[in-house]
């Protein structure tokens, strides 16, 4: 069904009948964009995007639909909460039916994506380098998550579901890798697998932006001799939680276990060797190289690894009022303890808790928790605008800071987003909602509002039907 609205001109600028500027509605966000930055906008002008687009090898007629409209079309579709391919056409104000925005859509390769989120990162780039910066660092936080899909074939055969669910009864699930630069909150790198992925295999494709000196801070998780060894290579710093499967032992002249000693006699005992102490709770360790190669590297790729490297393992004592002491144990490769004082260490690692927030804002606030597209190219399309989308946001934000006298991560990304979508074409950035700093704040996971009380699905939804007919039969 095609959906009408008044004829409007194609081109950027016309001329109404009392003589003024008359804006296309698919410039809009380009034009907003010019009143806070003039080199942002011009990422997402129609020059860049069509740039992108032959680089790509891309070719297309000039109607409705050009990759130009349906970018920023798409785009905006992302702003209003990834509203339905229905709403598109209305807010476009022009005559198409949803079929051919989806199939023009789905023509724009996925690298013409890419490339218009790496040119976005690189008009960024300069704002990491001066703004956030930790001890004079540029600081990194890294973290995996996942996010849900349509119920297709092609999707579960590609990224397949979560185990323990009976086939038709569950959806596909991708793993994200995301890496936020830590001032900004800006998405710099994002790398997507298949549910049934390590992590840590998709780490080389988050690497190529930090620079020598870069600080990454990250749980437990990537915390690993291959993956400290992969940083010291580019000479990029690391603060990481000790995993759960390392053994650490702070006692002066303590024995260890050697490289290439294995077998029971080695078990529960230190793989490092101690170089010397900090504190009570600080030393400079080596760690050796693993024997086994991990299930996600190549041999080869293990074996021009150093043979050690050199890490400072530290502890220290979380400690609130009416709540359990934790001990948490750190590894950086930041060894000088005057520069890097242990407090400051433990208080950046007490931030990586902003990755989780930037998640939170990219999956709940946008809603990239629940993709909509039905093919697997679809999908990375899907997930790369949602990241253009944030990163615009985050912008808007960064300027409001600067304005209003605040950091940015004070500003409320949901006032943001509502205002990037509603600004009109000559509106100037208000002041937007600041949230109060709480450290301590807490809140469980918990729902107060009930879900209606439905079964379950755990046989195919064909099945079901096929089993209420029968049963209205039988009636």
């Amino acid at each position: 069904m095609q959906r009408r609205g008044p004829p409007v001109p194609w081109c950027c600028h016309t001329t109404c009948g009392k003589g003024s500027p008359r804006i296309h509605k698919h410039h809009k966000l380009v034009t907003v964009l010019r009143t806070i930055r003039q080199d942002l906008a011009d990422v997402l002008k129609a020059q860049a995007i069509i740039e992108a687009c032959r680089h790509s090898g891309h070719r297309w007629r000039d109607r409705v639909l050009t990759p130009v409209a349906v970018i920023h079309w798409f785009l905006r579709q992302i702003l209003l909460g990834n509203t339905a391919v229905e709403h598109v056409s209305l807010l476009a104000e022009r005559t198409f039916n949803d079929s051919a925005y989806c199939q023009a859509r789905t023509r724009i390769p996925l690298e013409v994506f890419r490339i218009l989120l790496r040119n976005l990162n690189s008009a960024l780039q300069p704002q990491t380098q001066t703004d956030g910066l930790w001890l004079g660092h540029r600081t990194f936080l890294i973290d995996g998550s996942a996010v849900s899909m349509p119920d297709t074939p092609e999707l579960q055969s590609h990224f397949g579901q979560p185990g323990g669910q009976k086939a038709g009864c569950g959806f596909p699930v991708a793993k994200i890798l995301a890496m936020f630069n830590f001032g900004t909150g800006l998405l710099m790198e994002l790398a997507i697998a298949p549910l049934r992925t390590h992590e840590m295999s998709q780490i080389g494709l988050v690497h190529p932006t930090l620079q020598p000196g870069d600080v990454l801070v990250g749980d437990r998780g990537f915390c690993s001799f291959v993956h400290l060894a992969m940083l010291a290579q580019r000479g990029v710093h690391a603060v990481f939680r000790l995993h759960q499967r390392q053994i650490v032992d702070f006692a002066t002249g303590r024995p260890f276990t050697g490289p290439k000693e294995s077998g029971p006699q080695s078990k529960g005992k230190v793989r490092s060797r101690q170089i010397r102490k900090l504190g009570p709770l600080d030393q400079v360790v080596e760690w050796f190289r693993p024997a086994s190669v991990p299930k996600w590297l190549e041999t080869e790729k293990l074996a021009a690894m150093p043979d050690c490297v050199t890490v400072r393992e530290l502890q220290y004592a979380i400690e609130k009022r009416g709540y359990r002491t934790r001990q948490i144990v750190l590894v950086t490769t930041l060894l000088d303890a005057e520069a890097y004082p242990a407090e400051s260490l433990a208080e950046l690692y007490g931030m990586r808790w902003r990755v989780e927030q930037n998640l939170r804002d990219l999956k709940q606030t946008l809603g990239m928790d629940i993709l909509k597209c039905k093919s697997v190219d679809g999908v990375l399309k899907e997930i790369h605008a949602f990241a253009i989308v944030h990163n615009l946001v985050r912008v808007v934000m960064a300027e409001a800071a600067k304005r209003q006298g605040a950091r940015p991560d004070r500003i409320s990304f949901a006032d943001a987003l509502r205002w990037l979508e509603s600004a009109d074409f000559d509106m100037e950035l208000p002041r937007l909602v600041v949230n109060p700093e709480r450290p301590d704040r807490a809140e469980p996971r918990v729902r107060k509002r009930r879900p209606k009380q439905f079964r379950l699905m755990k046989i195919p939804r064909a099945k079901w039907k096929q089993n209420l007919s029968i049963q209205r039969f039988a009636a």
